[in-house]
């Protein structure tokens, strides 16, 4: 664990990953900091790289993606490099992660419709054998990462 997240920098950290836009000076009252310290403390975090950045979390439905899927992909002899490179060009990949076990590859995607899955897939052929897994809902999703237990 890094040794530069103390208990005010985890307070925050907290904050930002339930709002990333919340204010300075809402943020410093949680935590008990004055507006520019929250600011310079969150700017160290960013230049330390435990901040990595900010984004806005879309609602795959309400922009017309009906399903959403996760795929395993167990990727044929010589088809990996392929398809890593190729991956980063597909809209429909949320997430892609390289994994231990059986497969290479497990992937979460967004799909129009069954027809638009059935033409990803036919895609992903070429690469090696796929496993789909439809998400009916979702239990757990972006959940806040924690402050490890101390020992």
């Amino acid at each position: 664990m890094n040794p530069k997240i103390d208990d005010l920098n985890w307070g925050i950290l907290q904050s930002l990953q339930k709002n990333a836009r919340d204010s300075f000076a809402n943020i410093g009252r949680k935590v008990g900091l004055t507006p520019p310290a929250v600011a310079e403390r969150i700017k160290k975090m960013e230049d330390m790289g435990i901040i990595n950045g900010y984004k806005a979390i879309i609602s795959h439905t309400e922009t017309g993606y009906q399903l959403k899927a996760m795929i395993t992909l167990r990727a044929f002899m010589g088809k990996l490099k392929p398809f890593l490179e190729a991956v980063k060009t597909y809209e429909e990949v949320v997430n892609c992660y390289r994994i231990t076990g059986n497969e290479n590859i497990i992937m979460e995607v967004v799909f129009k419709d069954q027809f638009h899955l059935e033409k990803f897939i036919d895609m992903l052929i070429q690469y090696g054998e796929t496993r789909t897994h439809i998400i009916l809902s979702e239990v757990v999703s972006d959940a806040p990462v924690g402050r490890k237990a101390k020992s």
